[in-house]
């Protein structure tokens, strides 16, 4: 069996808040997230058939697993529900969703529940790099770098200079065009931060090399939050709409997906797209079967796009890979100002994984949440005017999970 898929609503945090300075823990993230979602859809835990979880490393930030369990402590209407925990590194949120389309595209279940959630602010921040490194080939890779992932974004930006050519001052207008979009956006961690003139320039006071290409400016951030959406056949969608006296046709519909997982070493992937117009084909392909899936021909049908920014490069890359411009030419959208807010076609109006901030197993539940905002018109001050059709790409490893999603109405 397949069928429609229909996300009805949810729920994120405020990605600025520090859960441990507050005393509270991982559970009451998943708790207070699960719970006021089901508040804002208007709906009971009663309703729900089927729980999924994203996360990626809630064992090393803070030594709990089986997250599946806290639905029956959240609300005792959720004892006996089956669920399920999803990893994929930073794309655990979209497999957790690709869990939950299965599981209503197969008639199994109605109703799901998918919440994202990762607590990492309670360790240090070397701490946090060394817990993150577990999506890298341990033992095999990165293991002279301080910091793993922007070592690993460096490589990869040193890849795509050697093949094309890659100007820094491009990445730094993708990095300050995203903490611009963040100021919109009142759940972003960086909606207050301060910048000076210098702070997007290869100033190493104001600006400093963290790794290799990759600059202060250039990181997404270390986040805790967690994000929560409800997915629904397209008869319980008709269902809810009845009840609630709105048209079907104004909810937000899941029109189209893709998934890939490449190899994980880094140089196995370079060396398998030695020949490739595209970086990394894998994204290309994750983001074309979503395209393929949805009925669109391309982006020139989206009028939105969240990405994962994870660092600037990434953005940069996936600009190509969307096929907003040919491969090795992503500077042209960026010095043409077509992926700004008031651009052709606005990428991270949220503000990102750099602006909004990056808690990694809610990132890619996140991006459904904006998506389903951004064409229900409900996304407030970063709304795009318009939207009918958003694109989501979000990536696990140094592109090793690659999930891609078009959402609309």
């Amino acid at each position: 069996m397949s069928g429609k898929v229909y996300v009805l609503g949810g729920h994120q945090t405020d990605f600025a808040q520090n859960w441990t300075r507050e005393n509270l823990d991982l559970f009451d993230l998943f708790s207070q997230t699960v719970r006021t979602g089901l508040e804002k859809t208007r709906l009971d835990a009663k309703d729900i058939d089927v729980g999924h979880v994203g996360n990626f490393v809630a064992e090393l930030f803070t030594g709990q697993g089986m997250l599946g369990g806290f639905f029956g402590h959240v609300h005792k209407d959720f004892s006996g529900m089956p669920s399920s925990r999803h990893e994929g590194a930073c794309a655990s949120g979209s497999l957790a969703i690709l869990g939950a389309m299965a599981d209503i595209e197969s008639g199994r279940y109605d109703l799901a529940c998918v919440a994202g959630v990762e607590l990492m602010r309670n360790v240090s921040g070397q701490q946090a790099a060394d817990n993150l490194g577990a999506a890298i080939y341990v033992g095999e890779e990165g293991q002279d770098a301080t910091y793993i992932w922007p070592a690993m974004f460096s490589d990869l930006a040193e890849e795509y200079d050697r093949r094309y050519g890659l100007n820094h001052d491009h990445l730094m207008a993708i990095s300050e065009t995203n903490f611009a979009n963040a100021r919109r956006n009142p759940n972003a961690q960086t909606r207050s931060w301060e910048f000076t003139e210098k702070s997007f320039t290869q100033d190493d006071q104001h600006n400093p090399v963290i790794e290799g290409w990759m600059r202060k400016q250039d990181c997404g951030q270390v986040s805790d939050g967690a994000a929560v959406v409800f997915l629904a056949s397209e008869a319980r969608a008709k269902q809810y709409a009845d009840t609630h006296g709105i048209a079907l046709d104004s909810l937000a519909q899941i029109k189209g997906w893709g998934h890939t997982t490449a190899p994980m070493l880094m140089r196995t992937k370079l060396q398998e797209s030695a020949n490739d117009d595209y970086v990394l084909p894998w994204t290309r392909k994750a983001i074309t079967d979503a395209y393929r899936r949805s009925g669109i021909s391309g982006p020139d049908q989206l009028d939105a796009i969240e990405t994962h920014d994870c660092f600037s490069v990434t953005e940069y890359m996936a600009i190509e890979h969307f096929g907003i411009t040919a491969p090795g030419e992503a500077w042209k959208a960026v010095e043409e100002g077509v992926i700004g807010f008031d651009g052709r076609l606005p990428v991270n109006p949220s503000g990102g994984l750099i602006g909004m901030g990056h808690p990694v197993g809610a990132t890619g539940v996140r991006m459904m949440l904006d998506a389903m905002k951004q064409v229900t018109g409900t996304a407030g001050d970063y709304q795009v005017e318009g939207a009918r059709n958003v694109g989501t790409f979000n990536v696990g490893g140094s592109g090793t999970t690659n999930c891609s999603f078009v959402v609309g109405v």
